[in-house]
């Protein structure tokens, strides 16, 4: 069984370079270089950006056999970088293969994964997003999920539409992985806990939120968790959520979901936060792999 990570890849162009992105892509390379047996579902074009799109996956150990091939462009997003490293992105996405979702994805009843971690930008363009809807809600009768919104406003500025977009995807999912500055666009004025609390109701959803420098919270029905931060010197933020979001996917399938609670969770989000923190440290998204990341959290503990 394999975990099956769903969305977009696409190219970033840097101010200095164009390098192989997508919040989901960078998961999913994250998930490979952690030595988890990861596949990816989306849309990668025939051109240049494409090829070197797959080949990227496939150095880091990313399984492609669930990949639908197409002769249209591949997206781009041209990533503007602020004074503390953070990004902000523009995309070019009409009419492109990387956001081609339909009747080529996968049959989850047949492969059967282990859990499929979804989101960005893959989850409100439609009318992919819609065929992705459909499919995930098939999916979630065989396995957990884990929404990661990531939210883009330069794609979707309607913030009504955004949020009702977002609470589908948060009533079919085992486990939100999110931003506070996301949940600030959202949820203008509101707490970051208070907006979980209300996600999770009498749920057993459990809801994570990246926080930057301050760390890492978790809430669920059992209380909050938190971790703090940890310090490093920032070349730039580029792909440390959806390493986090690695992290959580890891832990699904080495713990189990029902086990992501206690001491099992702090240490979870302590690894996940330790993992941003190298991210953070290098250009673009270049996560840790599973010898660096062992490496950083022995020295952590001493």
């Amino acid at each position: 069984m394999s975990i099956w990570v769903c969305g977009e890849v696409l190219i970033d162009v840097l101010p200095e370079q164009a390098t192989v992105g997508g919040g989901p892509a960078n998961t999913a390379k994250a998930l490979a270089l952690l030595g988890e047996n990861v596949e990816f579902v989306g849309g990668i074009s025939r051109d240049e950006y494409g090829r070197r799109a797959t080949k990227e996956l496939e150095e880091a150990g990313v399984g492609l056999r669930h990949v639908h091939k197409s002769d249209k462009p591949t997206c781009t997003a041209t990533v503007t970088l602020g004074l503390d490293g953070s990004a902000s992105y523009e995309f070019s996405i009409e009419d492109t293969a990387t956001f081609d979702f339909g009747d080529w994805l996968p049959d989850a009843y047949r492969y059967k994964p282990s859990l499929l971690y979804i989101g960005t930008l893959a989850t409100i363009i439609k009318p992919g997003s819609d065929a992705l809807m459909k499919w995930a809600k098939g999916l979630s009768e065989l396995a957990p999920i884990i929404f990661d919104p990531n939210i883009r406003p330069a794609v979707l500025s309607d913030r009504k539409l955004y949020v009702r977009e977002v609470e589908e995807w948060v009533g079919l999912s085992s486990i939100v992985k999110v931003s506070d500055e996301d949940l600030e666009w959202l949820y203008p004025n509101e707490l970051p806990e208070e907006i979980a609390r209300r996600w999770i109701s009498d749920s057993n959803l459990l809801v994570v939120i990246t926080k930057g420098a301050d760390g890492i919270s978790a809430i669920s029905n059992e209380g909050l968790v938190e971790v703090p931060g940890v310090e490093v010197d920032v070349i730039d933020t580029v792909g440390a959520g959806d390493t986090v979001g690695a992290i959580l996917a890891q832990g699904v399938s080495t713990e189990g979901l029902i086990n992501l609670r206690g001491k099992v969770l702090e240490n979870l989000l302590r690894c996940a936060a330790v993992a941003a923190a190298i991210t953070c440290s290098r250009a673009g998204a270049n996560p840790p792999t599973k010898q660096e990341l062992r490496a950083a959290l022995k020295k952590l503990e001493k």
